[in-house]
């Protein structure tokens, strides 16, 4: 297959404060040694979601050192993570939004979803002098529909007792790319106020009343950072990797909650379907965090539809098994909460009813 180079990139330039802790996590991927045993080198290829680049790029470098398979990754959002996937133009496809039963329905061939981490849609912002902030999701509604347009509306005072803000316009930043990040975002809103729901609904894409457009996560953290008096709403990661304030939101229980590993794990205690899809937003756990989802691959059940050789399967269902066992190690470092147990087993499951010409794939 034709390798592919990464659009999206979180780390910062050569000499950034990123250094020291890419090489903490490099020693972390290489210190990751029980992974399955390569048949032959094999060359694979995925695209889709910027929501897990920062760990999926760290995944595919550890795993080629074990196992000198090569993982090639495009990371141009969920939607042609899915357009990529139907295609067969890649042998998986990343998506924060798993295919619904119409989509799975017309694919032409069974599709397999694994889930593959835990990540939070955070809302930063660069409002110098404030460091803290904290949101309702009905603020949160009203700042990104924008009838809530400066800094000093008492909406914002109301919540935030005891700052000071400036009389500054806000300058909303979303996305422009069908990205999985503002189908999540959209989904939380769309539960939280019904004016939302009606007037912009949610999805990949959708009309947003204001605001300026950024492509990718990255995209989005590089025009925040550059526009004082902005908000957006960004994969933690990204925020976190950049050191970019994000607020605390109120979840179901009343609670103002950050997204960190323990709220993340907290938000994902729910009962899964046996294909793990399911959305996690809007969570009614006390300490969950209320903007936390999956992401997923999604790939062929039978892996001879997409043309595929059996060398090549077999390694693509031995590097999401490792992925979702020995990989999870990196999760934390990285801004991602681990599967939790139960979601790990609706991904072995999957794994094991991936095929080659009818015949089940060695795993290990």
């Amino acid at each position: 297959m034709v390798a592919t180079s990464a659009i999206e990139n979180p780390r910062r330039d050569a000499g950034g404060i990123m250094l020291h802790r890419l090489a903490l996590i490099s020693v972390i991927g290489l210190a990751l040694t029980s992974a399955p045993s390569a048949i032959s080198a094999a060359d694979l290829e995925g695209a889709g979601a910027t929501f897990p680049y920062p760990l999926y790029e760290q995944w595919f470098k550890a795993y080629s050192t074990l196992t000198q398979n090569t993982v090639s990754y495009e990371g141009v959002g969920s939607g042609e993570g899915v357009t990529a996937i139907l295609d067969r133009s890649v042998d998986f496809g990343a998506t924060d939004v798993f295919l619904d039963d119409g989509q799975l329905q017309s694919a032409g061939a069974p599709l397999i979803h694994i889930p593959t981490c835990l990540g939070a849609v955070a809302i930063t912002y660069n409002l110098p002098g404030i460091p803290e902030l904290r949101f309702t999701p009905d603020l949160i509604a009203a700042i990104f529909s924008g009838e809530v347009t400066r800094w000093n509306d008492r909406r914002i005072a109301d919540v935030n007792p005891g700052l000071r803000f400036p009389d500054q316009a806000i300058t909303v930043v979303h996305r422009t790319d069908a990205s999985g990040t503002t189908h999540i975002f959209t989904d939380f809103l769309s539960g939280t106020s019904l004016r939302w729901r009606e007037e912009v609904g949610t999805g990949n894409t959708v009309g947003w009343p204001v605001g300026q457009g950024a492509e990718g996560n990255a995209g989005l953290v590089d025009l925040v950072k550059g526009t004082e008096g902005s908000i957006g709403y960004v994969q933690y990661a990204y925020a976190d990797a950049h050191e970019m304030p994000v607020a605390a939101i109120r979840n179901q229980a009343a609670y103002f909650i950050k997204p960190t590993v323990d709220s993340l794990t907290a938000a994902a205690r729910v009962k899964l379907p046996d294909d793990a899809r399911l959305m996690l937003t809007n969570t009614d756990a006390p300490d969950g965090y209320p903007i936390t989802s999956f992401s997923y691959v999604v790939m062929w059940a039978e892996q001879k539809v997409a043309g595929q050789s059996r060398k090549d399967a077999e390694a693509l269902v031995q590097l999401w098994w490792w992925a979702i066992h020995d990989g999870q190690a990196l999760n934390e470092e990285l801004g991602y909460a681990p599967l939790p147990r139960n979601a790990v087993i609706r991904a072995e499951n999957a794994l094991r009813m991936i095929t080659y010409g009818g015949a089940p794939l060695n795993l290990n």
